[in-house]
């Protein structure tokens, strides 16, 4: 378990995993794993088949409105806050956040959390 304020760790989840789902066609498979690692930090992975994002954008894909692709994003219903809500939300906790994409192999997005004591 994770030392972290439930409803934010919720709202890190839900962001990941409605990302993932919403850029994976259908076909596609979303994997979300979880281990503790020997630093006393639970590390947590959404991982995706999906259309995958351009080296170009990685830098500021967390940035507040940033978007990749605007015509789809709009079509799809994003808003371009949601990564920036997560490394927000992972920073606060005292944590990091990794982004690894490749276009059209898929998107792996990583975070650690301090894990609960005892």
């Amino acid at each position: 378990s994770v030392r972290a304020d439930h409803d934010r760790l919720a709202q890190i989840l839900i962001n990941l995993v409605d990302n993932a789902v919403k850029y994976t066609p259908g076909g596609g498979a979303v994997t979300i794993r979880a281990s503790e690692t020997e630093q006393g930090m639970v590390d947590v992975s959404v991982a995706d088949t999906g259309v995958g994002i351009p080296s170009s954008d990685l830098p500021r894909i967390t940035e507040r409105f940033y978007r990749v692709d605007k015509a789809r994003s709009r079509e799809l219903g994003g808003t371009g806050l949601g990564l920036a809500i997560v490394k927000h939300l992972v920073l606060a906790h005292g944590g990091e956040l990794g982004i690894q994409s490749e276009p059209g192999r898929g998107t792996m997005v990583s975070f650690t959390l301090p894990a609960a004591e005892g």
